[in-house]
């Protein structure tokens, strides 16, 4: 039997590993593709072990022994019915021919990342991972949870086992136990910059540049931009959150943004970014000064 776990989500692959290991009775060997050659791939691919009969084999990336890959299918159907072989290719080439001859004769197990379309899907699971761990979450608090660490599994599960330790939990608990993700961080300037908060916006200003990438907090404050210009567009039987991804949350946050600022003002707003996007292609100046400069004017519109 042969088992494909593949996709981005890291975190679900090694659960679901972890899953069938823990259901396997008898030899679970970890191989790494560096050390298969064609002249022991047959030892280990059917041989049979001393002490049993039954034997788990992983091996992670395979595909990157190309020598292996490229031959590989033709191995398939000589696999020993007692072996349990369990691939794991986050990302394979599809378009091989080892990967079409391996897909109709394997158990093909996908786990893709979430985005932040899944970020309702994000709040169940964290409610639900909650309980599994020993406490309680209720809605309002999973979806601060989730806004504030984003959808990446690995972030939120350590995020909760944080929490477990924490007793009772509540908005402030999880403010103070659990680091903001950059989105989040984003989200609070951007808000702060529109509130025309100048000391507060510089103040964040000066931490962020000690902690964030320049370029990525720049490209998630243009998301917050457009996002905004979507919601201030956005017809009344439109389905904004479904439509673009945007969480509810964010678009009843931004509806009420949209409301107090005029169209026209978030027409200058997003003029704003273009020329700072413009100035930041050519280095017109140092990346920082730039989004300090586009958050001042967003703060005067």
């Amino acid at each position: 039997m042969i088992t494909l776990l593949t996709g981005e989500n890291s975190f679900e692959i090694e659960r679901e590993l972890t899953k069938i290991k823990a259901g396997f009775e008898g030899d679970i060997e970890n191989i790494s593709p560096d050390n298969l050659t064609l002249s022991n791939l047959p030892d280990i691919l059917m041989g049979i072990s001393l002490f049993n009969t039954k034997r788990l084999i992983v091996i992670r990336s395979l595909s990157d022994n190309k020598s292996i890959w490229s031959v590989f299918g033709d191995w398939v159907d000589k696999i020993s019915d007692d072996i349990h072989l369990v691939l794991i290719e986050p990302k394979p080439d599809k378009r091989t021919s080892t990967y079409k001859s391996l897909k109709d004769k394997i158990n093909l197990r996908e786990f893709q990342s979430w985005t932040d379309r899944d970020m309702s899907k994000a709040e169940k699971w964290v409610i639900e991972e909650a309980k599994k761990l020993n406490f309680k979450i209720d809605n309002k608090d999973a979806q601060l949870l989730v806004r504030r660490v984003g959808v990446d599994q690995w972030n939120l599960y350590h995020a909760l086992e944080k929490l477990a330790l924490a007793g009772d939990i509540s908005a402030d608990v999880i403010k103070n136990i659990v680091e903001a993700s950059p989105a989040e961080n984003v989200f609070e300037l951007f808000e702060t910059a529109l509130n025309g908060n100048l000391s507060k916006l510089k103040y964040m200003l000066n931490i962020l540049e000690q902690t964030e990438d320049v370029f990525r907090l720049f490209a998630l404050l243009s998301t917050q931009v457009f996002q905004l210009a979507v919601v201030a567009n956005a017809d009344k039987n439109d389905n904004v959150a479904k439509d673009f991804g945007i969480h509810p949350y964010v678009v009843s946050k931004l509806s009420s943004t949209a409301k107090r600022l005029n169209k026209g003002s978030i027409t200058k707003i997003v003029k704003i970014f273009a020329e700072a996007d413009d100035d930041m292609k050519i280095s017109r100046a140092e990346p920082w000064l730039l989004v300090e400069r586009a958050l001042v004017k967003v703060a005067s519109v």
